[in-house]
């Protein structure tokens, strides 16, 4: 009886998920309810990197770190660098962390750049951006960009840009607002990304109700880090709403089944396409957003990491993998 319950509460992804992300969803959601976003921000974040924490994989061997700072006018940006002892990167990975532009930093997904660091090879480079509300836009995006000059101009290896959730926007805003430079990106990989698409359409309307990420987050997320004058056409802020998506580099765009933002990556692929550029859409079948924080546990969302760092690889050796 109890079996049936959930599943009726769980509505239509309770029998399309398997019980392996389905334990993963509830540890989330044990850690940061959906309630906790009546909390003060503070208090939200402090949460949130306690569930971080525990969820954090370890580092794996070989991989060491440094921290330092990129200086941006009055202020300095945390970044956190890893690299593969004893071995020479082939290529740097600027890395922009989730967290709906409110939550996360170097710790949130060091795990993560760790693991991209140990299964490319490259140079991993996480940036730590200002967060709203304190920082309204485009507080995020200029640290984002800020990072990528840092790295263009302190290193002379192949750049890839990466990022997931909020960090996905970032990287694809740098992407466009960088194409033109001499030591541009040669390629991005954007891991469901929100690029601000048609919320009344596609994955938006079918998945409104997903777990770990429905359209009213979405919606808070898009509204907290808005400025009282945020023009709605900005690519600098929904880089969908750009109007010219020619020049940009390989862009391969991995997004979940079961989220309200997959269908952003699916009009970015078919905007880069139409203007002459290589990019592809991987829809992971029955995954949910942060789907990365599972790759431990859930098989699926392994394999989808493995194709994300299989993707990084490729990119950063000057290949096309499809």
């Amino acid at each position: 009886m109890g079996t049936i319950h959930q599943m009726t509460k769980r509505g239509k992804y309770g029998r399309l998920l398997d019980p392996a992300l389905w334990a993963y969803i509830d540890r989330v959601n044990d850690w940061y309810p959906p309630e906790i976003a009546e909390l003060p921000i503070d208090k939200q974040r402090d949460v949130y990197d306690a569930m971080c924490r525990a969820f954090h994989a370890g580092t794996p061997a070989g991989v060491e770190t440094n921290d330092s700072t990129v200086p941006a006018g009055d202020h300095a940006i945390p970044i956190r660098r890893y690299e593969m002892v004893g071995k020479a990167p082939q290529a740097i990975v600027v890395y922009y962390h989730g967290g709906g532009f409110v939550l996360g930093g170097l710790d949130s997904h060091d795990d993560i750049c760790a693991e991209i660091c140990a299964g490319t090879g490259f140079a991993v480079v996480s940036a730590d951006y200002r967060l709203a509300p304190e920082h309204l836009h485009p507080a995020a995006f200029d640290d984002a960009l800020a990072v990528f000059e840092w790295a263009a101009v302190t290193s002379d290896l192949p750049i890839v840009l990466c990022g997931e959730s909020a960090g996905g926007n970032l990287a694809a805003a740098v992407a466009q607002r960088t194409r033109q430079h001499p030591r541009a990106a040669v390629g991005q990989v954007l891991i469901y990304p929100g690029l601000g698409g048609d919320e009344s359409s596609g994955s938006y309307v079918e998945h409104a109700e997903a777990p770990l990420l429905a359209l009213r987050d979405i919606a808070f997320y898009r509204d907290i880090r808005s400025g009282p004058a945020q023009p709605p056409d900005d690519p600098t802020f929904s880089p969908l709403r750009d109007s010219d998506f020619s020049g940009l580099p390989p862009t391969i765009i991995i997004t979940a089944e079961c989220d309200p933002l997959s269908s952003d990556g699916e009009a970015y692929r078919d905007r880069i396409v139409a203007a002459g550029g290589k990019a592809r859409w991987c829809e992971e079948p029955r995954l949910v957003h942060s789907f990365l924080r599972a790759r431990t546990t859930v098989p699926a969302a392994a394999e989808a990491f493995a194709r994300i760092i299989a993707a990084v690889a490729a990119l950063g050796r000057g290949e096309w993998p499809y």
